[in-house]
């Protein structure tokens, strides 16, 4: 009986021994190391997302900028054109006012000198 307590015993240990996890990658199976390099892979495309995120992230930042800049560049030269072309317009109703009043002048002379003949 002490045999066979014995064997037993045995069998347990080498069975329980061979489940045990082995930490040293060149002692691991295939599928072990499969995995590892899907998870390694895995942490690798985690951190180029997170670099080509950043890197969008600059360049929206960039554009916007340039977007602000532009419209800021717009806005002055639009209201530089309207007040060009506010004194174009002050100007033409100047020059069409003394036509007008020249205009009002001769029918004045013109009407004096009927009223002589």
């Amino acid at each position: 009986m002490m045999m066979r307590y014995v064997a037993v015993t045995l069998t347990a240990l080498a069975l329980l021994g061979g489940c045990q996890k082995k930490d040293d990658p060149s002692e691991a199976g295939p599928a072990e190391r499969a995995g590892r390099k899907v998870d390694q892979a895995a942490a690798q495309a985690g951190q180029a997302a997170e670099q080509a995120g950043a890197r969008l992230d600059n360049a929206a930042k960039h554009a916007n900028e340039q977007l602000s800049d532009a419209a800021k560049e717009t806005s002055q030269r639009l209201d530089k054109a309207a007040d060009k072309a506010g004194e174009t317009l002050n100007d033409a109703t100047k020059e069409a006012g003394r036509k007008l009043e020249r205009a009002g002048e001769k029918m004045q002379t013109s009407a004096e000198e009927r009223e002589k003949k």
